[in-house]
C-alpha cells in the first residue's frame, strides 16, 4: 500500500486512472457506500457534502462514522472559513478518511446562503486559503471539486485562475464538473443538466498542468463514455448514473486501479453485470443482508439500506419484481433482511429460467 498522501501524485506519474463516485447530498451516505463497495473494490467513494460547522458543533460519529469495508473514502467538506475547515479536516483524518475534498461546485440555495459551494468560484483566493489551511492541518491529500465557472464568468479565465491558486496552495487534485453553475435562474436539478458541458476545457486545463491530477465529472452516463472522455485526463467521477444504474460499478475494477494500491492499471476489459456468475450475486446478497441486520440492531430500518439498492439490476430479467420488493416490502413495519433475499430471488430465478431457455 502506498502512502495515502501521495496516491494522486502516483496516479499522475504512472498513468494509472482513478474512478470515483461523486458526492451526492442525501444519496452517498454510509449505507450507499457499503453497497457500492460490494460491487467495486477499486472505486474511490465520496461522502455527501458535510458542512464543517456541523462537524465542529454536531454529533461527529453520526456525521463522520463509516464502516471499514467502505475504504477508501474521501470526505467532502462544505465551508469557507479556513480555520473551521482545517479543524474539520483534522477531525476527519482522525476518523480514517483517505482524502479531504472541498466543495466548490454545489449550487443549492443552502450553500448560497452560507457563501460556500459554487459561490466560491468567485473567490479563488479564499479557496486557496482554505486549501492551504487544510494542508497544514492534515497529512492526507487535500483536493477541490469545482465547476468551470458560475453565472457570467468566463470559464476559460475562472477555472484557470482557481486552479492556479489552489495548486500553488498545495492542492493534490482537482475534480472538475465540466459545466457552469447558474446561481440565479436555475434550480440545483437544472444545474446538473442544462448548462452545456465543456470537456475540452478540462482537457486543456490538464495539458497546461501535467503534474496536477485533473479528474472529469458531469454528464457521464456509462463506463464506455467515461473511458472515451477521460483521454488526456487522470480519472473520472460518476454520480447519478452510477447510483441509478449501480450495475455500472461492477465494471470499474476491470478499467481502474485501486487508488491506494501500487501496481499496473487493469487490463481495460469491461465486465457487465449480466456476465457475472450467480455466486457473485449471492455474495452481494449475503453481505447486504448481514449489513442490514446490523443497521436494524443499531436502531435503523431495512429501508435505510434497500433504498440505495433499487437501481442494481437494470436490464435484467426479474428487475421489475426486484424493484417492487425493495420499494414496497422494505417499508412495511417489522421488515428485515429477508426483504433483500426475496428481491434477489426474483432476479436469480428469472435468470435461471432465461438460461434454461437458451
Amino acid at each position: 500500500m502506498t502512502n495515502a498522501a501521495t496516491f494522486y501524485q502516483q496516479a499522475v506519474e504512472t498513468g494509472t486512472k482513478i474512478f470515483a463516485t461523486a458526492p451526492m447530498i442525501d444519496w452517498s451516505d454510509r449505507r450507499y457506500r457499503v453497497f457500492a463497495r460490494q460491487l467495486t473494490r477499486n472505486a474511490l467513494l465520496f461522502t455527501e457534502m458535510i458542512v464543517a460547522e456541523a462537524i465542529l458543533r454536531g454529533n461527529r460519529e453520526r456525521l463522520l462514522g463509516f464502516d471499514a469495508v467502505e475504504h477508501p473514502v474521501a470526505l467532502q467538506l462544505g465551508g469557507s472559513d479556513p480555520a473551521k475547515l482545517a479543524e474539520a479536516a483534522r477531525i476527519g483524518e482522525g476518523f480514517g478518511y483517505a482524502e479531504i475534498n472541498l466543495n466548490v461546485g454545489c449550487p443549492s440555495d443552502r450553500v448560497q446562503s452560507g457563501t460556500f459551494g459554487a459561490c466560491l468560484m468567485r473567490e479563488p483566493q479564499l479557496v486557496a486559503d482554505c486549501v492551504a489551511a487544510m494542508k497544514a492541518a492534515v497529512s492526507l491529500p487535500v483536493t477541490v471539486k469545482c465547476r468551470i465557472g458560475v453565472d457570467d464568468q468566463d470559464p476559460e479565465t475562472a477555472l484557470r485562475d482557481l486552479v492556479f491558486r489552489v495548486k500553488a496552495a498545495g492542492a493534490d487534485a482537482v475534480w472538475v464538473h465540466a459545466r457552469k453553475a447558474w446561481l440565479q435562474g436555475l434550480s440545483p436539478k437544472e444545474n446538473r443538466d442544462i448548462p452545456p458541458l465543456d470537456y475540452g476545457l478540462v482537457r486543456r486545463l490538464k495539458a497546461e498542468n501535467p503534474d496536477l491530477f485533473v479528474g472529469l465529472n458531469g454528464g457521464l452516463h456509462s463506463l464506455d463514455q467515461a473511458r472515451e472522455e477521460m483521454t488526456g485526463l487522470d480519472g473520472v467521477m460518476l454520480g447519478r448514473a452510477a447510483y441509478q444504474d449501480s450495475g455500472i460499478l461492477t465494471g470499474v475494477d476491470d478499467l481502474f486501479a485501486h487508488p491506494l494500491q501500487a501496481g499496473t492499471p487493469p487490463s481495460g476489459r469491461l465486465s457487465f453485470p449480466q456476465d457475472l456468475p450467480v455466486e457473485h450475486w449471492e455474495a452481494v446478497r449475503d453481505a447486504m443482508m448481514a449489513y442490514a441486520g446490523d443497521v436494524i440492531a443499531r436502531g435503523g430500518r431495512v429501508a435505510h439500506v434497500t433504498r440505495h439498492m433499487i437501481g442494481l439490476f437494470q436490464g435484467f430479467p426479474g428487475a421489475r419484481k426486484y424493484r417492487q420488493v425493495l420499494s414496497a416490502d422494505a417499508t412495511r413495519p417489522g421488515a428485515g433482511p429477508e426483504v433483500i433475499a426475496a428481491a434477489f430471488a426474483a432476479v436469480l430465478a428469472a435468470r435461471c429460467v432465461a438460461a434454461a431457455a437458451e
